[in-house]
């Protein structure tokens, strides 16, 4: 049994009702409409097909026959469409399809709320060559006379307009070879609400409102906006241009916006687009060009071809391979605060399309190129001034944003190797000990405050460590940088736990001290004005749980002691489970402080549990993990676990206590006696 729609409507014209002339549909002539929605999974395909074949049946007994040869195609393309959406973009699914009678196609409109996700149409090729998944979008390409996607705010809609005509193979089949073919739909528009600001009404939406119906814009193609109605770009320009600042701001990955570029601007201002990026770093000016350019100055990579968009998706592959030919190479440094004139690339774009307009607008912040739009029009008008100011303007938004996307990705990479340096490379065997790790930063865009360390320390003795900086980012790692050097020279002098303790709270008040003076210094140079808050020093404050190992023959010997840090619990061979540590102070705030130790053995199958704050305060609401000993439960039903299923269920429980992910840095480390 299929999935139940959560929604199923049907929108018929009675026989004999008027209606006015609408586009594409001609006058007088009926439209006929089924829209359902269903949960994504892998029942939706098989439902969906259920949906049109059913709403074929009842259009045919109420009048409104199709022919029988679209049919089974009809229902192909629904099938591999709602497959596509619920395999790649996960969300519910959104069908409509509807029957253009006196046009004598069937339109198949599939939505789902992944705006930024183009559908999947292919991948990798299995070994012997040929591909294993993308031969849906291409099934649809050779059923259907036209399809593509549109994108708004929020909705990505993938369509296809299945003609009446015979069908490939040149039978007339129905779709289960059994009985009459059930029929395809007509679709007034959506019916979903008005249609969003700046993109007006269209004529189809008008018919529709004429009938009665809510009227949204139609989703399958149909003239741009900018062309079909000139006033769009005084009522809309500003609503586009606040709906691209949207979609654009926060993106952080370069080649995203020059997908969402591309989304933006075909077809509502132009039937084709292109995108070419380049490393602002390698660009330099190259006078030997013809008029000068902007090229690969110093040997490095020049610029490559990002994103192509067209109005007809089976001309995309064509129209890139023509534009990689020829990358833009615009002339005059003078000329690129404005569009200039590309070549018109007319063999890719087919027939009917030898004339035509294209302008490329150099994408720069700062003075640095970045890349190139290029955006084309078929027919002989040129674009309307209108036109090429706003996307003039977008432009500049893009521009931006991939500037700041850039910015990002130099931030992350800086961030990944302080990660790395930070934390040890391997973590070592100890002989007799079962060992497991997990260690999930939170993403802030810096280095994690969590850190953890296993290492040998000589005279059969291992150290461990697991600590949190208060704080994140560059301050965080100078904090790590210091301990984590220091506790391992520390230990391999053979300094007890409790000497290295006070050693290294010596370390980061003497530091602390430092900057401070540091910052005095700095605040008199700038004839006593405060520093910005960023640049003023910060308290340097660790938590630290370290211990030492030696192995015996009844188990583990363990001297440990915990600075401010959660407690560490052991979990018995027989269930039980204890607190091993007291609670000290925080390491880089009291001077001259001591901190004590704890020593116990770790009998055959016991096991150590160690954890940092991102576990223990892991919020749901007001509640915490830890609340009334929730860590310590967790902990008593992994009786009889090794050491990596324990920390893979306590991972698991603290990520399932809340409904959103973690927002803190996690690191947990479990150490078990092995018995013999």
């Amino acid at each position: 049994m299929g999935v139940i729609p959560t929604q199923r409507e049907t929108v018929t014209r009675a026989p004999g009702t008027p209606a006015p002339a609408c586009p594409g549909a001609g006058a007088g002539a009926p439209y006929v409409e089924t829209r359902a929605t269903l949960p994504s999974g892998l029942l939706a395909p098989g439902t969906a097909r259920a949906v049109v074949r059913s709403a074929l049946a009842e259009w045919t007994a109420s009048g409104h026959p199709v022919p029988e040869a679209p049919a089974h195609d009809v229902l192909v393309v629904v099938g591999e469409l709602v497959t596509n959406a619920v395999v790649h973009a996960g969300t519910d699914v959104a069908l409509t399809c509807r029957w253009e009678q006196a046009a004598g196609a069937l339109v198949v409109e599939v939505a789902d709320r992944h705006p930024t996700r183009a559908p999947y149409t292919g991948g990798d090729p299995a070994p012997d060559g040929t591909a294993e998944f993308g031969r849906g979008l291409r099934l649809v390409a050779a059923l259907a006379e036209s399809w593509g996607v549109t994108y708004r705010t929020g909705e990505k809609t993938v369509w296809a307009r299945v003609p009446a005509g015979p069908h490939l193979d040149g039978e007339d089949r129905t779709p289960d070879g059994d009985g009459p073919a059930p029929y395809g739909e007509d679709r007034t528009p959506d019916g979903d609400g008005p249609a969003p600001d700046g993109e007006g009404l269209s004529p189809a939406a008008e018919c529709a409102a004429a009938h009665g119906l809510r009227p949204a814009a139609p989703l399958a193609p149909e003239p741009p906006p900018a062309q079909r109605d000139p006033e769009w770009l005084g009522r809309g320009a500003l609503s586009f241009l606040a709906e691209a600042s949207d979609l654009l701001a926060g993106q952080l990955d370069e080649d995203l916006v020059a997908s969402l570029t591309g989304q933006l601007l075909v077809p509502r201002l132009a039937d084709w687009c292109a995108v070419w990026l380049e490393d602002e770093s390698t660009a330099r000016w190259d006078s030997s060009r013809p008029g000068g350019g902007w090229g690969d100055g110093t040997g490095g990579p020049g610029p490559w071809l990002a994103r192509v968009w067209h109005v007809q998706e089976n001309r995309v592959e064509d129209l890139r391979r023509t534009l990689e030919k020829d990358p833009p190479h615009l002339p005059g440094s003078d000329l690129l605060a404005g569009p200039v004139p590309y070549p018109w690339p007319g063999e890719a774009l087919g027939p009917g399309a030898a004339d035509g307009a294209a302008l490329a607008y150099r994408l720069t912040v700062g003075g640095r190129p970045l890349g190139t739009l290029v955006i084309g029009r078929t027919g002989p008008a040129r674009f309307p001034e209108e036109v090429t100011g706003l996307v003039e303007d977008l432009s500049r938004r893009v521009a931006l944003a991939i500037g700041a996307a850039r910015q990002y990705a130099r931030q992350a990479t800086i961030s990944a190797v302080l990660q790395r340096g930070l934390l040890p490379g391997a973590v070592a065997e100890i002989p007799g000990v079962r060992s497991a790790l997990v260690y999930e930063p939170c993403d802030h865009g810096g280095p994690s405050g969590d850190f953890y360390d296993l290492f040998p320390a000589g005279d059969g003795r291992w150290c461990f460590a697991v600590g949190d900086v208060q704080g994140k980012g560059a301050e965080a790692a100078v904090v790590i940088g210091l301990a984590r050097p220091w506790l391992r020279l520390l230990a391999r002098e053979g300094y007890r736990v409790t000497d290295v303790l006070d050693r290294l709270n010596q370390l980061l008040l003497d530091d602390a001290t430092e900057a401070a003076d540091a910052a005095a210094r700095a605040l008199a140079a700038a004839g006593g004005r405060p520093p910005a808050p960023g640049d003023a020093p910060q308290t340097r404050f660790l938590s630290l749980l370290y211990g030492e190992l030696t192995p015996g023959e009844g188990g583990l010997r363990c001297t440990l002691a915990s600075a401010g840090h959660p407690l560490p619990l052991v979990l018995a061979r027989e269930g039980g489970v204890r607190t091993v540590a007291r609670p000290q102070t925080l390491l880089g705030v009291v001077e001259d402080e001591t901190y004590t130790s704890e020593t116990f053995v770790l009998g055959p199958g016991d096991t150590l549990l160690c954890v940092t704050d991102g576990v223990t305060e892991r919020r749901s609401g007001s509640r915490q993990f830890d609340d009334g000993d929730g860590l310590a439960a967790a902990l008593a039903g992994c009786a009889g676990l090794d050491a990596e299923p324990i920390a893979e269920r306590i991972r698991r429980l603290v990520h399932e206590f809340g409904e959103r992910p973690p927002d803190d840095d996690l690191a947990l480390l479990v150490l078990q006696a092995e018995v013999p």
